[in-house]
C-alpha cells in the first residue's frame, strides 16, 4: 500500500479530519471511489482477528473489574495465569485513541499468559466506557481531560499495587495515545518500576528529569508524526542520566504492533518488539 495513503489514514485517526474529508482524499489517492471503498477493510481495525490468546484460555483468569478512579468509577480487564503460585510481577495497559477494545483485551491476556499480572483500564469510563464504533471512542478521547486521565492513571497504578495477586511492583506498556500518557505517567509517578512506549507522543522534556522508571521506547521509522519530538526526548534523557533504551524499526508504521490492521501491522517489528517488552518487564518487575 503506498505510503501516502497509511499517512492520509494516520491523519484521519489522529486529527480532526472528518471522515467525509477522508473519503474525498482516499479516492483521489486511490484512483477513484470504488477503489477507496476496496481499501477501507485493509486499513480500518477487525477486530474478529484479535483474538491470539482466547477470552476463555484455560490456563487464563480474565475478568471485568470496577474500582475508585480520581473523579469516579473506572473499568477495566484483569488478567493473569490460573496456575500462579505466588504474586506476579504486575502491568498497567494503557490503550489506544480507540479505548479497550478487543485487540487491548488481548494484548492483556497475552501479557498474562506471559506470567504477569495485568490491568488494562478503560480511560472512557468517565464518558461511559468504550463504544463499538472505533471513530465514536475517537472522539471521546478527544474530549478527555489530560490532567483527569494522568490522575486516573495513578489511580490504577495504586489499585493494580495493591492487589494480592501482584508482588507490588508496577510496570505500564502503552500503545499510540496510551504510549504518550505512558511518557506522562513515567514523569510523575515514582513507584513504577518500569515503563514501555510504543510509539507514543514524548512529554514536556522540561519534566524529563522527574522520570525514576527505566524506559523502553518501540519508534516507528515511518512515523514522521510522532518521531518529530524524539530526538529531543533522546537528548533530555541523555542530558539527565536517565536509563532507556530506544529501538527504531525503520520499516514499520504507526501502530505497527496493532495485528487487527492490515495495512499497518509489521508482523517481524511487532514480534521482535514484543520480545523485547517481556525481557525487559520480566527485568525489572520481579521483587
Amino acid at each position: 500500500m503506498r505510503q501516502a495513503i497509511v499517512d492520509l489514514y494516520d491523519a484521519y485517526t489522529h486529527s480532526a479530519l472528518d471522515r467525509r474529508e477522508f473519503l474525498n482524499r482516499l479516492a483521489v489517492l486511490a484512483g477513484g471511489t470504488a477503489a477507496a471503498q476496496l481499501l477501507l477493510p485493509l486499513l480500518e481495525s477487525n477486530y474478529a482477528r484479535a483474538a491470539v490468546v482466547r477470552p476463555d484460555h484455560r490456563d487464563l483468569v480474565a475478568l471485568r473489574v470496577e474500582y475508585e478512579g480520581s473523579r469516579g468509577r473506572l473499568h477495566g480487564y484483569l488478567a493473569h495465569r490460573r496456575d500462579r503460585t505466588g504474586p506476579l510481577p504486575t502491568v498497567l495497559v494503557i490503550h489506544e485513541n480507540r479505548g479497550l477494545n478487543p485487540h487491548i483485551e488481548d494484548v492483556t491476556r497475552r501479557l498474562a499468559l506471559a506470567g504477569f499480572l495485568a490491568l488494562a483500564p478503560d480511560m472512557l469510563s468517565p464518558k461511559g466506557g468504550t463504544p463499538v464504533d472505533e471513530d465514536a471512542a475517537r472522539t471521546l478521547i478527544r474530549e478527555l481531560d489530560d490532567v483527569a486521565v494522568l490522575a486516573d492513571l495513578k489511580a490504577s497504578v495504586s489499585w493494580l499495587a495493591a492487589r494480592r495477586e501482584g508482588n507490588g511492583r508496577v510496570g505500564c506498556v502503552g500503545f499510540c495515545w496510551g504510549g504518550g500518557n505512558a511518557n506522562r505517567l513515567a514523569t510523575l509517578d515514582a513507584r513504577l518500576a518500569a515503563v514501555v512506549v510504543y510509539y507514543g507522543r514524548v512529554p514536556p522534556v522540561g519534566t524529563v528529569p522527574r522520570i525514576e522508571a527505566p524506559l523502553l521506547l518501540h519508534s516507528a521509522g515511518l512515523d514522521a508524526r510522532i518521531n518529530v519530538g524524539l530526538e529531543a526526548y533522546e537528548q533530555a534523557l541523555q542530558e539527565a542520566g536517565k536509563p532507556y533504551t530506544l529501538h527504531r524499526y525503520a520499516e514499520a508504521n504507526h501502530a505497527f504492533n496493532n495485528d487487527t490492521n492490515a495495512a499497518r501491522y509489521a508482523p517481524a517489528a511487532a514480534a521482535l518488539a514484543w520480545d523485547r517488552t517481556l525481557r525487559f518487564l520480566d527485568t525489572h518487575l520481579h521483587a
